[in-house]
């Protein structure tokens, strides 16, 4: 096998002394029994692969000798069957930083505000929030309130106005007379210190009746409801996994979601009950490749395979920072139980991505320092570096950007390279180009 993998170190590794046998390190551990791992320093260590476990265990004393933590890299090196060359890249501890104290003035508590009637008539009320310390308030409001009284019960206001007489509206039928609605109005004016302000101008809000209605009696819903009551949360999710790791997403039943992977020879199908109501339908004998039943990370139904909400948005934003396909996920779904456990070990995936992305983007970072048409030395270049890079990887990037479409570089003799242009001007051409070729495309219509 040519080049390294990285492996990210997790804290259940290093309690275990083990490492964990993702879809990525198949073709590094091929198949079980004893291994030797040669590290930086040229020890041996002696170690078990199991792939019935996805384990490699008898890592204990690597980790110990060279002070190995949580989310350092072990980049392995398959030399010959059974003997793996193992970088251990530790990474620096970032210095904790805390912003500087600064001396808040303090606040002296706001004065709580009361409402002070400073008009009233038979019809309007006017009312105003005052503080306590007597200036004027920051926000005046004033409440005038329009509300439906009785001559009778209100003896302090104006009696009713008589009804207006028959003739003005012949055509109006006969209905008993509404007493007067209370109008509320509020009036927001901002504060004045020196002297006072005019109002603003009133906003009148007038209360309609509410009529009460009789509830309905609750009605037992069916089980065929029972069925169609799903989340739609559950629905969008498993849209969103099949948008960004290139499934196809139908429901062939109410209750039942499926993801088609077309992968020609390798397709398979995933057949998702979104509740367990679901299983008892036709549709769930169908003979897909895949069954689960998405449920919450607590629940474990019996004699069914499960794929748990919390599993199902992990993976969905692990799909936004690094591709993931059907292909990944296949081993996965063949489980019998995709949960949080394995929502880890995508993430332990999409952490190698993003790790050999930032080590492409550190190397270019790198020698965008070095001018146009200038000598790169390999060596040099790895000092630069540090430890982050180890020389595979590094090799290996050199040799995809001497390559089209990038072609920054061309190989000289003595592990030599000469940059072509400034790595910006290089990064400029590639984006048109993009740009060119992306306006040429056409949008291929969904079978």
């Amino acid at each position: 096998m040519k080049g390294s993998v990285r492996y990210i170190i997790t804290r259940p590794c290093l309690n275990e002394g083990s490492l964990r046998l993702l879809k990525y390190l198949d073709p590094v551990f091929p198949t079980s029994g004893p291994a030797t791992f040669i590290d930086d320093r040229a020890h041996e260590h002696a170690v078990t692969v199991d792939r019935a476990r996805a384990r490699v265990t008898g890592l204990r004393d690597l980790y110990s000798a060279h002070n190995l933590g949580v989310n350092d890299v072990l980049n392995i090196t398959l030399l010959q069957d059974g003997r793996y060359q193992v970088e251990c890249v530790v990474k620096p501890a970032r210095p904790i930083t805390t912003p500087p104290a600064t001396a808040r003035p303090a606040t002296p508590p706001r004065p709580e505000p009361q409402r002070v009637v400073v008009n009233a008539t038979p019809h309007v009320r006017e009312v105003r929030l005052q503080r306590q310390d007597g200036r004027d308030p920051a926000m005046r409001v004033t409440v005038t309130e329009r509300a439906t009284e009785r001559p009778e019960v209100r003896a302090d206001r104006a009696p009713a106005r008589a009804p207006e007489p028959a003739a003005a509206n012949p055509t109006r039928p006969t209905t008993p007379e509404r007493p007067a609605a209370r109008v509320t109005t509020v009036t927001v004016s901002e504060p004045a210190p020196a002297k006072p302000t005019p109002s603003a101008p009133a906003l009148s809000v007038a209360a309609a009746p509410v009529a009460v209605l009789p509830r309905p009696a609750a009605i037992a819903p069916s089980p065929a409801a029972l069925i169609d009551a799903v989340d739609l949360s559950d629905t969008d999710a498993l849209q969103e996994l099949a948008r960004t790791c290139g499934y196809r997403f139908d429901q062939p039943a109410p209750g039942l979601a499926r993801l088609r992977a077309d992968l020609g020879a390798h397709a398979y199908t995933v057949l998702i009950a979104l509740s367990e109501a679901a299983t008892h339908t036709p549709t769930w004998q169908d003979g897909a490749d895949y069954l689960a039943v998405l449920v919450n990370e607590g629940e474990r139904p019996q004699g069914l395979p499960r794929l748990t909400r919390e599993a199902l948005s992990a993976v969905v934003e692990h799909a936004r920072l690094a591709p993931l396909s059907p292909i990944e996920l296949r081993g996965y779904w063949n489980t019998g139980s995709f949960d949080l456990t394995g929502a880890d070990s995508i993430a332990e995936l999409v952490s190698a991505h993003l790790a050999q992305r930032g080590t492409f983007s550190f190397v270019l970072m790198t020698l965008a320092q070095q001018s146009a048409h200038s000598v790169v030395s390999v060596p040099r270049l790895a000092e630069r570096l540090g430890s982050g890079v180890n020389t595979a990887e590094l090799h290996s990037i050199l040799e995809t950007l001497s390559r089209p479409p990038f072609l920054a570089l061309t190989p000289m003799s003595g592990g030599q390279y000469y940059l072509r242009a400034r790595v910006p001007d290089m990064l400029t051409e590639l984006a048109d180009y993009a740009g060119g070729i992306r306006a040429r495309l056409r949008t291929p219509t969904p079978a």
